[in-house]
């Protein structure tokens, strides 16, 4: 496995276990189908589903994450969503997420910054 992909295991991990503090229940973790991948489905506390986009980035990254959640990734993210809702008969509310995930702390903690309805 290349330094890319740990790294981006590694911020998922880290969101999802921030989610799952918050009272979510993780649903789906790399959710695939034809549409294209979901990094995290949730369902929060309140019942509302998230499809979560998590984009991390090491020190030396120069745009913010979220900038790398393009149109073309955003209308992906919402077929493969449609896709999932259809074959689970989902009809409450539901929402995308982006979760940014910045290089550790002095403590070694990953840093999250967690952008609800981002699109």
């Amino acid at each position: 496995m290349d330094e890319r992909k740990r790294r981006g295991d590694r911020g998922e991990d880290a969101v999802a276990a921030a989610l799952e503090k918050r009272g979510c229940a993780i649903l789906e973790r790399q959710y695939r189908c034809r549409w294209g991948e979901i990094d995290l489905i949730v369902r929060t506390a309140e019942g509302v589903l998230c499809f979560v986009e998590v984009k991390t980035r090491s020190s030396r990254a120069l745009a913010a994450p979220r900038e790398a959640v393009t149109a073309a990734k955003r209308r992906k993210l919402r077929n493969a969503a449609s896709w999932y809702l259809s074959r689970t008969g989902w009809d409450g509310p539901c929402r995308f997420d982006v979760a940014e995930v910045f290089p550790a702390d002095a403590g070694g903690r990953l840093q999250i910054k967690y952008i609800i309805s981002a699109f």
